[in-house]
């Protein structure tokens, strides 16, 4: 969506247009969702975080700001103070053993999917040496496939900040990987 778009359905919004919002939602709702998802590994909790973070945005959006950033930034930070809260709730800092949880569905081809599975499980496993901001560029960057100027601007950091974060997460998972004996060249092949 363009920025001039967004903008334009953000007031239009503002104002009460129940359409623009959905036109906002509809952009946003993937990416947002699926952010969640890769914190909590439950659907069903994702899907309700997911309408939490879209039910909050409505709520606050007479208080919102354009700060010159994306309006998914602003959902981005809504989306990780929602996970915060359930961990919270839950009396538990979110753990990476969560991530080792979340199902990974293959192909029908069983040997491809067994596979991506072990691929997957592997990256999941190696994921618990990271740090929260570590963990939330790795999903921004290579999940949902932002780049470095725009997983900056929605964790209101400098680029030279996540790229340093990012440099710090891929050692850190390669460095795991190593550990437990995985191959590199082996887990990229399983996850093509």
């Amino acid at each position: 969506m363009e920025r001039a778009e967004e903008k334009k359905l953000i007031q239009q919004a503002k104002e009460g247009d129940s359409q623009a919002f959905a036109s906002l939602y509809q952009a946003h709702v993937q990416p947002i969702f699926r952010y969640i998802l890769a914190r909590v590994s439950d659907f069903e909790l994702a899907e309700d975080l997911t309408s939490d973070v879209f039910t909050r945005a409505i709520s606050g959006l007479a208080s919102y700001q354009d700060e010159g950033t994306p309006f998914i930034a602003w959902l981005y930070r809504i989306a990780h103070a929602r996970v915060i809260d359930t961990y919270r709730k839950k009396g538990r800092n979110p753990t990476p053993s969560d991530i080792e949880d979340a199902v990974v569905p293959f192909e029908t081809d069983f040997d491809e999917g067994l596979m991506q599975q072990e691929a997957a499980q592997a990256l999941k496993s190696a994921m618990r040496d990271l740090t929260e901001d570590q963990r939330t560029v790795i999903i921004l960057r290579f999940v949902e496939g932002y780049r470095l100027e725009q997983v900056a601007v929605i964790l209101k950091k400098n680029a030279n900040a996540i790229k340093a974060l990012q440099h710090r997460a891929v050692r850190a998972i390669a460095a795991r990987l190593e550990r437990n004996g995985v191959d590199i060249e082996t887990l990229l092949a399983g996850l093509s």
